[in-house]
């Protein structure tokens, strides 16, 4: 059976469609409006290409079929922007960013694919009542798409993050049967404990190993390479260092002294991953979550690794941007696990 055909909206860097590559998909094209993330996705997805541009404005036929040609199109992924959707910002329903969604709806109406992926935060299921929700399975219904959905735990399909995301998925003839959970988690330690300290160092842009791989998912992480990049630590003040140093292996600023408790008074504030468990959800940004084990944040190597993304699968542009396209993906290995699951579905007849 020849490979099937994939195009990533709102794709960022490509994790989902990275999961996707890696389950045996041909990935097509990428489509986003933040221009380093495109330059990362090309990278990283040889042969693909990439539209930087707004995706309210983008057709099938004017953009999309110009670059693909008549390729067949089996399967649109996509995870619309959260911000909007978000429990950490103002829940309006009128918000723009609530809208991109239909975007992805009318392009699966114009492209008709074999079947569809889209990811979210979870609170999108109980949002305005569960309106956006019904919306989406009416919409995509009416399309004549059977869609399940469910909220995924990314820790129980290998990756070493406590990050929960819903996916919708439709398809045409059958209702998609998601994964099971993967019995063993992989634990912030597991993940990272191969990769340099930098307690006295800064880092370089390219790196050897400090140790052979310990485990199974440290192999897998370094299969196809020999060096270590995107590994640059922050130049964090003394007085930073010593407030880290005071919060314990899974500690957070509840077990500081009184007089630096106060100085970032929110829940996840001076929060030291545990070594024991998978992380809490990679972000966007990088100031409140420290290393295990060192006095520090994670650089972006190791904020890669709690995704899932793979040691040979580089970032492009300042360490912010690079930050953010991390924070922002769909973490590979659970993409993957979607993906080898959807592919029974789509064989032909």
């Amino acid at each position: 059976m020849s490979k099937l055909n994939v195009i990533d909206f709102f794709c960022g860097c490509g994790g989902l469609s990275y999961g996707f590559e890696k389950a045996g998909y041909n990935v097509l094209l990428g489509i986003d409006n933040d221009a380093m993330a495109l330059k990362t996705f090309e990278l990283n997805h040889a042969g693909s290409k990439t539209i930087c541009g707004d995706i309210t404005e983008i057709t099938y036929g004017d953009q999309i079929k110009k670059l693909i040609g008549d390729q067949k199109i089996d399967v649109i992924v996509g995870g619309p922007p959260c911000q909007g959707m978000s429990l950490s910002g103002p829940r309006k329903f009128d918000d723009p960013r609530n809208k991109l969604y239909l975007s992805y709806i009318r392009l699966v109406e114009e492209i008709k694919p074999r079947a569809f992926v889209i990811e979210n935060v979870p609170g999108l299921v109980s949002l305005f009542k569960g309106e956006i929700k019904e919306s989406i399975i009416e919409k995509l219904t009416a399309m004549g798409y059977k869609v399940n959905f469910q909220i995924m735990l990314a820790s129980e399909h290998g990756v070493p993050q406590n990050r929960k995301r819903v996916v919708f998925v439709g398809l045409r003839e059958d209702v998609f049967s998601f994964p099971e959970a993967l019995g063993d988690m992989v634990t912030c330690e597991m993940a990272l404990s191969d990769l340099p300290a930098l307690e006295s160092e800064l880092g370089e842009d390219t790196m050897a190993y400090s140790v052979a791989p310990q485990n199974e998912y440290q192999a897998l992480m370094r299969k196809n390479t020999l060096q270590v990049k995107n590994h640059i630590a922050a130049a964090h003040s003394d007085k930073i260092k010593h407030i880290i140093s005071l919060v314990p292996d899974g500690g957070n600023y509840k077990d500081l002294p009184d007089e630096y408790k106060e100085s970032r008074n929110f829940h996840v504030a001076w929060t030291r991953f545990n070594s024991q468990k998978p992380s809490p959800t990679i972000d966007t940004g990088h100031r409140h979550h420290f290393h295990y084990k060192y006095n520090r944040v994670p650089t972006v190597r190791e904020s890669a690794r709690l995704q899932s993304f793979p040691d040979d699968f580089l970032f492009l542009g300042n360490k912010t941007q690079q930050f953010r396209q991390v924070g922002n993906a769909v973490p590979p290995l659970m993409a993957q696990r979607i993906a080898e699951k959807l592919l029974p579905y789509l064989k032909e007849d």
